[in-house]
């Protein structure tokens, strides 16, 4: 695994052996992710919730996000990230915090133009946490969720509008962006 683009392009990433606490993005996915956000990123304020690696927050800052925390409730998940970071040449920019996503989301006080969900499939995690992720999102922030390609997301929720779905073999990317809640009523 290995960062594609930007000023940490080709630094090889650590991961956790197992999938059960980390599932690597594939680059396929990544490139398709981070095309849809490539205006976006300059300067932006990033969130990687279930990091895993961290891959996809130290993706954003190599493409020139101003800064992005990252959260994993495993303890060496949070280790390998900041392992990372350091790697990457980001550190500098990266907050890392070990603790559970809902609690994260519940005590901080910032606001995200991009948020990255790739948590745990197959547990309807990304519905449970899109209000509470929409609470600390930017008016038109973009979420980006990762998940198995056939889990059905609402087209509205908490103020995010589903603005797209991509395909890549068995996963899925759902695109959100973050809008006033009367406009989407």
């Amino acid at each position: 695994m290995r960062v594609i683009a930007g000023s940490a392009r080709g630094t090889k990433l650590e991961t956790l052996a197992g999938e059960e606490i980390t599932r690597p993005t594939i680059d396929r996915v990544k490139e398709g992710m981070f095309s849809s956000i490539q205006f976006q990123l300059p300067g932006a304020t990033v969130l990687d919730l279930f990091a895993g690696s961290g891959q996809l927050g130290i993706e954003a800052l190599s493409r020139g996000a101003a800064r992005c925390v990252f959260c994993d409730q495993d303890r060496q998940a949070a280790e390998i990230v900041q392992k990372n970071c350091r790697a990457a040449g980001v550190f500098g920019q990266s907050k890392i915090v070990c603790m559970q996503a809902e609690a994260l989301l519940s005590a901080t006080k910032e606001k995200f133009d991009i948020v990255f969900l790739d948590p745990p499939y197959r547990q309807n995690t990304l519905e449970q946490i899109l209000p509470k992720v929409s609470a600390v999102m930017q008016l038109n922030g973009i979420v980006l969720c990762e998940s198995e390609r056939d889990a059905s997301l609402p087209e509205h929720i908490a103020g995010l509008v589903l603005k797209k779905e991509y395909k890549y073999g068995t996963v899925k990317v759902t695109k959100y962006c973050k809008q006033d809640e009367e406009d989407t009523e």
